[in-house]
């Protein structure tokens, strides 16, 4: 692949906690020539936005709240040839440019992602890791926490992330896989364990796998959003 340039897209909403790390480590680790970095806002309330406008990337507000909206303003704004989704609390490895070059050059891939280690010691979590590992590489299904890349000119093509208040990133992946193959590179992202932290291993792995199963019976994106809201407090 040549003249490779990436564009990195991150959607936030109060995640002061978390995004001056995340992009301190990206900006180490290539050159920013080949690289822009787009954050998009959400409608925070904490100091969010200043502190990434304080580390020279751009920063822009999305005009509709929710992931897939933040997302998909992201990508209309990047001129990378190459869009990388990354969530605000997950960690890209060393050399995941060149990872991403190297997958997405192999024949009939059009998008990837990595592989899943979650920043706690706890054993559970190890089997988490593990079970993500066997959807992705079994089912071709990973999910946006791990960071989900493809040529620009493929997403434009798949019309970008479907608008859904939630599951967008799987229901994106679901169409891209009509299209050709989605390869997992050979490294991990580190993400966050707040989420598990929160409600505990099991009750989160239960949430997240019966939103999954009610997107497959059709229930209505709204609705499983409402339920998926109910079952975190």
């Amino acid at each position: 692949m040549t003249d490779f340039t990436t564009s990195i897209i991150i959607p936030v909403l109060n995640e002061a906690k978390n995004i001056e790390d995340t992009l301190v480590l990206i900006k180490d680790q290539v050159a920013s020539s080949d690289l822009e970095i787009i954050v998009v806002d959400g409608g925070s309330t904490d100091n969010t936005v200043s502190i990434a406008q304080e580390l020279d990337v751009m920063v822009i507000a999305s005009p509709l709240q929710g992931r897939a909206n933040q997302m998909n303003v992201g990508a209309a704004v990047a001129t990378g040839n190459i869009l990388l989704f990354l969530h605000a609390d997950t960690k890209l490895p060393h050399n995941y440019d060149q990872l991403i070059q190297n997958t997405l050059s192999k024949p009939n891939v059009i998008a990837g992602a990595f592989e899943l280690a979650i920043d706690s010691q706890r054993k559970s979590l190890r089997l988490v890791e593990a079970l993500v590992k066997m959807r992705s590489h079994l089912l071709a299904l990973p999910y946006g926490d791990q960071a989900l890349f493809m040529k620009r000119s493929t997403f434009n093509n798949v019309g970008g992330f479907p608008d859904l208040v939630i599951m967008e990133d799987f229901a994106l992946v679901k169409q891209l896989k009509r299209h050709g193959k989605i390869a997992i590179a050979p490294a991990a992202v580190t993400t966050s364990s707040r989420r598990w932290d929160k409600l505990g291993v099991w009750r989160t792995t239960l949430i997240n796998q019966l939103m999954i199963i009610g997107y497959y019976l059709g229930i209505s994106p709204n609705k499983l959003r409402e339920l998926y809201l109910k079952g975190k407090k």
